[in-house]
């Protein structure tokens, strides 16, 4: 059968959960180390190349989009478009245990907070034609490697927000849903537990001990 050599590369890691059959889960990620970094102006020049637009429309788009999106995420908004939601991320900027104790000048701007919207997906779909392809070195099986990458992971979500959620675990390790939340229920168990796992409306937060 001849090489295919089409479609998105991935590699296939281990994690430290137990499946069934009480070997390790694998999962599956897009290949390590390809990356394309361009400016606007790349962008700009690309699509204007490759398309009816024309130099500096883009741009132009651009840049009303984000002056206007700006006044709406300051204001507090969460901006919902095809292209998917933008949110403000608010942290404090000092260690704080009472809530009355909080004030206006204790908080401060932690970015954008992006949720990609399914108009990303129909396009997607033009392109994946080809669907994926095992990578050259597919397979890592480096389980206590990958375990000091998810409690790295945890440590930088903790410091960035203080607590982690499934789903926010989930994006960051590329884990499963399953998965991310039993590798967290996993640290809030045992005789010395990592995290404690507390209700906050519809969904679960994890804080540390």
């Amino acid at each position: 059968m001849p090489k295919k050599t089409g479609g998105m590369p991935y590699q296939v890691y281990t994690t430290p959960m137990k499946g069934k059959d009480g070997r390790n889960i694998v999962y599956v990620r897009p290949e390590g180390g390809k990356r394309m970094k361009m400016t606007i102006e790349q962008i700009d020049a690309y699509c204007a190349k490759y398309s009816s637009m024309r130099s500096g429309e883009l741009q132009l788009v651009l840049g009303e989009f984000m002056h206007w999106a700006s006044e709406w995420i300051a204001k507090g908004y969460r901006v919902e478009t095809p292209l998917g939601s933008f949110a403000p991320k608010l942290r404090l900027n000092r260690e704080i245990t009472d809530p009355d104790e909080v004030q206006d000048k204790d908080v401060e701007l932690d970015g954008v907070e992006y949720t990609p919207g399914k108009l990303w997906n129909e396009h997607l779909e033009h392109w994946m034609r080809d669907g994926f392809r095992k990578s050259e070195r597919f397979y890592t099986n480096e389980p206590l490697t990958d375990m000091d990458r998810m409690e790295q992971t945890l440590r930088n979500l903790l410091d960035r927000r203080g607590f982690v959620t499934v789903n926010s675990f989930m994006a960051s390790t590329q884990l499963t849903y399953h998965s991310a939340r039993k590798l967290l229920n996993k640290w809030t168990e045992g005789e010395n537990p990592k995290l404690l796992k507390t209700r906050q409306g519809p969904t679960y937060i994890y804080t540390e001990i």
